[in-house]
């Protein structure tokens, strides 16, 4: 089942939730532990997150110096397969742009197809670890709308390969990301939003917000949005803090801002339980307030922890 038509058909209210995929040598067991309790609660679609290679140096017994290129998070498509397999539940696997070649986006894409996997959440990435501007791949996708062209391409049954014999469209949906505050490499809100129409009008079905923790971001976004023509549906992008220690590195990491109501409590708290505590009720405000307002399903961030989301959806009764 495609995104799309969950997003039309919610189940009470609708949610869907975002994982990690293990670190490098760890099971899948933890993912699983991490969905099991929301299945219950008529989870909607699950996305897996992708992560470019990473460039390590290390020291040879000669005292060398030599380069390797690793992933931390391998898996993602398997990941997905093993998700849509145990619970019957769409999985939406990451697809960047950066670390991939077009014919290599094409050759995983064809490989999803062949899996079933037809939901896609396509996105530039992030640059190099180390490096503070994004850089395409030789022959690479540059940004997001250029790999949405592609998939969209793909479903008209158009492949890169000349002389393809073949010609079998696919059938992806496909999901892309936005900036209720801006994108940080973004000059100003109306050159993120055309960057975001570009995309829409290459064949995005549907819009996944960056995290917020005040509404009216949310709905000041949607509005501009609608006044810019971008008419598909746009899901908020939720996350509950945990920890004292996310007062800074969520402003920094994702550049956005914390309401002063929500500082004020945080940092009134003396535990980490008792920042849990707080961030479970902000957030079921959050997406009261939301749904009331006619959000199409509540997205959340879970970084593989789903436990305030459990608690969130409890006492919510969305």
């Amino acid at each position: 089942m495609k995104v799309i038509d969950h997003i039309s058909n919610p189940q009470r209210g609708g949610f869907s939730l975002e994982i990690l995929p293990p670190l490098r040598g760890k099971g899948i067991k933890e993912s699983f532990e991490a969905i099991d309790p929301l299945v219950e609660y008529g989870l909607s679609f699950i996305n897996v997150t992708s992560h470019r290679n990473e460039t390590q140096y290390y020291e040879t017994d000669h005292g060398n110096y030599r380069r390797r290129v690793v992933k931390r998070r391998p898996g993602t498509v398997g990941i997905c397969s093993a998700i849509q397999s145990r619970y019957k539940i769409d999985a939406v696997p990451h697809l960047l742009c950066g670390g991939f070649t077009r014919v290599e986006s094409e050759n995983l894409l064809i490989d999803l197809n062949f899996l079933e996997i037809e939901n896609i959440m396509a996105l530039r990435g992030d640059p190099v670890a180390g490096e503070s501007y994004f850089t395409p791949e030789k022959e690479g996708n540059r940004y997001a709308s250029e790999l949405v062209h592609q998939i969209a391409e793909m479903n008209r049954g158009n492949y890169l390969a000349s002389g393809c014999q073949y010609h079998t469209p696919t059938s992806f949906c496909i999901g892309v990301a936005g900036y209720p505050e801006k994108h940080i490499e973004s000059p100003a809100m109306e050159s993120d939003l055309n960057y975001l129409k570009k995309k829409v009008e290459q064949g995005a079905h549907y819009i996944i917000t960056q995290m917020f923790f005040d509404n009216t971001k949310y709905l000041s976004f949607v509005e501009r949005c609608r006044e810019e023509g971008i008419e598909v549906p746009i899901l908020p992008g939720i996350k509950p803090l945990s920890t004292k220690r996310q007062l800074n590195n969520i402003p920094h990491k994702f550049k956005v801002d914390l309401p002063n109501q929500l500082v004020r409590e945080v940092e009134r708290a003396k535990t980490d339980q008792q920042v849990r505590e707080i961030g479970i009720e902000w957030a079921v405000g959050q997406c009261r307030e939301l749904l009331q307002k006619g959000a199409p399903l509540i997205h959340f961030f879970s970084n593989g922890k789903t436990e305030s989301i459990v608690e969130i959806l409890k006492r919510g009764s969305f």
